[in-house]
């Protein structure tokens, strides 16, 4: 009788461990049908910007996202998430689940941080979703400088090295715009004397105080400045903007280079295509709305969009761009 009831009591110990097992396994094939099935999103995006409020990055990011979440169903959340040459926010996303849920906002600082020894990581970190915009950017100086054009400003610095002061970020966009402009004008960077301030709201106010005498601006952020504080020197692109029509480009004054910020969204290493097609094509369906191409060019910046595929073939052809010019910037 003994031995029947422990015999009795193994089939029913066995019995529930299969259970438990089997419903382990289906916990775990629903956790991996969550990341990548055809009913993605099923619950809100974090969208992470790695930039503080109210600058451009922040504005036209929040601008896209809020007309592709009617396409996607769900609600898109932006996060600012600024510091550390804005890698505070990258490296948040790179180490976060890749299903879909938590996204990068950003733009060419990824590699411009690596570059610098910010990070040990890049665009490689992470898959890329999609190409959104370009903004083309602007060499910017107060007025009570006396500047009004590119060749008059690289002339005062040739003669006077090392006394024109040029804000920026040390890693960022700003940090490369300057190195590009000094290789195209045959300078050497140090002829411009380089002060670091963490975010464009702190480098428009030093250039207001007139602590600094130039700066790398955009439309957004310098509109509401030009024709008062501000004279924009050219715009580093192939044709003017709309905005200041008057304003020459960097080609039209004879210097043969352009440079823009090219915002892009990113998800984590190994999120699964189906999803991240599934959010490039909301943020291709928002882009081709004409009230959102309008308001993107009112902010200076033009769309520019490129699926995945092609946006991970145009992240390498520009991290060979960046590479060649860090190899003469210093750090």
């Amino acid at each position: 009788m003994m031995k029947k009831i422990n015999f009795l009591l193994l089939v029913l110990l066995l019995i529930i461990v299969a259970g438990c097992s089997s419903s382990a396994g289906s916990t775990e094939s629903n956790d991996s049908e969550t990341a990548s099935s055809g009913d993605y999103p099923k619950q809100q995006i974090k969208m992470i910007i790695p930039y503080g409020p109210g600058g451009a990055t922040d504005i036209i990011f929040r601008l896209i996202a809020s007309h592709a979440e009617q396409y996607l169903g769900q609600t898109i959340v932006p996060v600012n998430m600024e510091g550390a040459s804005s890698t505070n926010g990258s490296r948040q996303v790179k180490n976060s689940t890749p299903d879909g849920y938590t996204i990068l906002a950003s733009h060419d600082v990824i590699h411009t941080a690596h570059l610098a020894g910010v990070v040990d990581y890049s665009f490689d970190a992470f898959e890329p979703i999609a190409l959104l915009t370009q903004t083309p950017n602007i060499l910017t100086v107060h007025a009570d400088s006396g500047w009004k054009d590119i060749n008059g400003f690289l002339d005062y610095v040739k003669s006077n090295p090392g006394e024109v002061k040029y804000s920026h970020y040390p890693g960022t966009t700003d940090h490369f715009f300057i190195a590009q402009l000094m290789d195209a004008a045959g300078l050497e960077e140090d002829e411009i004397k380089l002060i670091g301030y963490e975010g464009t709201g702190e480098q428009i106010n030093a250039l207001l105080a007139k602590q600094i005498d130039s700066a790398m601006t955009n439309y957004t952020s310098g509109q509401a400045y030009f024709g008062n504080e501000f004279v924009p020197l050219g715009v580093a692109y192939e044709e003017k903007l709309e905005g200041i029509p008057n304003i020459p480009t960097f080609a039209e004054q004879g210097i043969d280079m352009e440079n823009a910020t090219s915002r892009g969204i990113f998800a984590p290493e190994g999120t699964p295509e189906e999803v991240i097609i599934k959010i490039e094509e909301a943020f291709q369906k928002a882009l081709d709305d004409p009230e959102v191409q309008e308001q993107i060019a009112e902010l200076g910046s033009i769309v520019y969009f490129k699926p995945h595929d092609e946006y991970k073939s145009w992240l390498d052809d520009l991290q060979e761009r960046l590479d060649n010019l860090a190899k003469n910037m210093d750090f």
